[in-house]
């Protein structure tokens, strides 16, 4: 644990906060405690680094990933592009972050920070490559690097990943059971801190349930799906929950509720500006409404 690493972030913030050593210290800890732990002499107990991290306004896991990872800032920032990569289906983006950090110390030698990597890895060979054996060998191998009795969260990303190529290869059936075993072990959790996961893997299920015919089901999955969207305050995927909702629907030949769910879907995507969909889902609303006339 790199002591001096946490004492440094905890003296960084407490000055951008405009807070003097004393100030930090008050109920906590006296002066001197504060001033020996920002020069890293030594360590404060867990309980006293909660405290210290709910006066800076930060979680304290922060300051314990920062004692085990230098320069989180950048991890954190090379996971946001891989994020933000991902989600833009820039397979070729991808390739090349990983690429280029595989040989810097910070992951080589950070089995956690690796194992982004290597999850990435897998997710743009699949794409780039159709490579399905050795995406799905990536993923596992990914998994190892860390996982104990308890899943992690990226962990269950990563099967999550795993679940979508097998989604997209037809092998319905073990797509399925790897998002039943992501959902069993996510509801372990005590706290899930991306909400984001939740949202991707009931929108996964609900795919993969459409696609075996389990159109009632799929349409509970998406419903729960967008009352966790509300209930975290959080747009991601609310406009595809509602459109595939209207999608199970049309499927069931059920129209007025697929036109109401289509247009409310419409709704979003035209406000977060993404125009991947709106021409062919007002193609549809529009043939309903003659339909319905």
């Amino acid at each position: 644990m790199d002591f001096s690493a946490i004492g440094g972030k905890i003296k960084e913030l407490r000055k951008l906060l405009g807070l003097s050593q004393k100030e930090l210290a008050e109920g906590i800890c006296t002066q001197a405690q504060i001033s020996k732990i920002e020069k890293g002499d030594v360590y404060p107990y867990a309980s006293t680094l909660y405290l210290i991290s709910q006066r800076l306004g930060v979680d304290v896991n922060y300051f314990f990933d920062i004692g085990t990872t230098p320069r989180l800032d950048y991890v954190k920032e090379v996971s946001r592009q891989l994020v933000i990569a991902r989600r833009k289906l820039d397979y070729e983006e991808v390739k090349q972050i990983v690429q280029t950090e595989e040989k810097n110390p910070l992951f080589s030698q950070n089995r956690r920070n690796f194992q982004l990597l290597l999850w990435h890895k897998g997710i743009y060979i699949y794409h780039m490559t159709n490579n399905v054996k050795k995406a799905i060998s990536l993923f596992e191998e990914a998994i190892g690097l860390t996982h104990d009795k308890i899943w992690t969260e990226r962990e269950l990303e990563i099967l999550i990943s795993k679940g979508i190529i097998y989604f997209e290869e037809g092998h319905l059936e073990i797509a399925l059971q790897l998002y039943e075993l992501a959902q069993e072990q996510l509801n372990h959790l005590p706290h899930i801190q991306d909400g984001t996961i939740k949202t991707r893997l009931y929108y996964n299920i609900a795919r993969v349930l459409t696609r075996l015919g389990r159109y009632s089901r799929s349409i509970t999955y998406c419903k729960e799906a967008i009352d966790w969207c509300i209930e975290n305050e959080d747009l991601f995927l609310l406009a595809e929950l509602h459109y595939h909702i209207g999608y199970n629907y049309e499927l069931l030949e059920d129209i007025p509720e697929a036109k109401s769910f289509m247009e409310k879907s419409l709704i979003i995507f035209e406000l977060q500006l993404d125009t991947k969909y709106i021409t062919f889902i007002k193609s549809k609303i529009e043939n309903w409404s003659g339909q319905l006339a």
